[in-house]
């Protein structure tokens, strides 16, 4: 099966390198960094979410209608509206992109940030009330009758929609977190299930227990997996982790300025998947063929941080090992978002697919000669 890849949708040229160099939404910015990604190969760019963050939704509908085929990941927080007026405002901009949207439904791994935007539940049951608001968007998508809905966090009835997704039954949901409650609801309910980008043995086992309650949720299939690294890239091995190590720099620059305050929450992670990023970086800087932790120390685990350091081949050959374990979306970006961007849509991504389809080819092939010779 093809592997896809998945880019960012920056909003401004700011990173965790350098400091932004105009507004928190740098329109022009915005637009070329999304037209890198779709002419050097990606398939879809994340619209990502902060309490304090341009609305991602808007920003979406404008790249959507300058853009021909980039597909494009909304990211969404339960906390900030009804489901039924998500429901509305995905299928609305599933058509403004020709059914190019999936949803990514984000249960909130901080809560001062929850409660920045007054949600105030504990980390259990937000984690119930995503469970509920996905079953909502999925009948909300496929019900042209009313319908009625009675849990612990939503009351409704007899919703029906006028505004249908271009994609029949609606956009893809897609589902991070590394804790156990995460876990359950993930693997119960999504299409795709997001892990950050951990050593294969640790991925492995993720993979695994998404697997085991899929199957205990009555699933016949498990969601899809998607992993997420940093890529830094050199011309050599050398020449990469000098790379690297100027960029750890920048970043140990940038956060020895920030306030005391923020770097005790980068020491004390309160989200189970920062806890694991940190808990890998204290076994060790490197594991596997390239997969480097420092970033993730430096950062306090936030996000997509573990990084994958070397040539193209090498790190081209490292995603090819996820994609041995049963990995199907590969999320990356790199630090200098353009330029990062367009390296890796020319020099990984064209090695990654033609080796995925060889060997895709020569699995057919292998199927067809047995059944042959039967």
């Amino acid at each position: 099966m093809p592997i896809e890849f998945l880019g960012i949708a920056a909003l401004n040229d700011g990173s965790e390198t350098r400091a932004r160099s105009g507004s928190s939404f740098d329109k022009d910015y915005t637009l070329r960094l999304a037209r890198a990604h779709e002419d050097n190969g990606w398939d879809r760019i994340l619209f990502a979410y902060h309490s304090g963050s341009p609305d991602p939704a808007t920003i979406a509908a404008y790249v959507a209608s300058k853009l021909d085929h980039l597909k494009l990941l909304l990211a969404h927080r339960p906390n900030v509206s009804a489901p039924t007026y998500a429901a509305k405002v995905v299928a609305t901009l599933d058509q403004i992109s020709d059914g190019r949207l999936n949803l990514h439904i984000i249960t909130g791994g901080s809560t001062a940030d929850q409660a920045a935007e007054g949600d105030f539940l504990s980390k259990d049951e937000r984690y119930a009330r995503t469970g509920e608001y996905i079953s909502i968007l999925k009948q909300a998508w496929t019900s042209h009758e009313p319908f009625s809905f009675d849990g612990a966090h939503y009351r409704i009835e007899n919703f029906v929609s006028d505004i249908w997704a271009a994609q029949p039954g609606g956009p893809k949901i897609s589902f991070g977190g590394s804790s156990a409650a995460a876990y359950e609801i993930g693997a119960a309910q999504s299409d795709i299930y997001a892990l950050w980008g951990e050593p294969l043995a640790n991925t492995a086992e993720q993979i695994k227990t998404i697997t085991d309650l899929s199957i205990a949720a009555g699933r016949t299939e498990r969601p899809r997996i998607q992993v997420a690294f940093r890529p830094i890239l050199g011309a050599t091995e050398e020449l990469a982790w000098e790379k690297a190590e100027r960029i750890l720099g920048q970043i140990e620059r940038r956060t020895s300025a920030l306030p005391s305050s923020f770097v005790g929450d980068l020491r004390n992670p309160e989200n189970a998947g920062s806890q694991r990023l940190l808990s890998i970086a204290d076994q060790g800087d490197r594991f596997d063929r390239a997969l480097w932790t420092k970033v993730a120390a430096a950062t306090g685990g936030r996000g997509n941080s573990n990084a994958l350091v070397g040539t193209p081949e090498t790190v081209a050959a490292a995603l090819l090992d996820y994609v041995d374990l049963g990995v199907d979306i590969i999320s990356a970006r790199g630090y200098d978002y353009v330029d990062d961007t367009i390296d890796f849509g020319r020099y990984v991504i064209p090695l990654v697919r033609d080796e995925v389809a060889r060997r895709d080819a020569a699995a057919q092939s292998a199927q067809e000669r047995s059944r042959d010779a039967a």
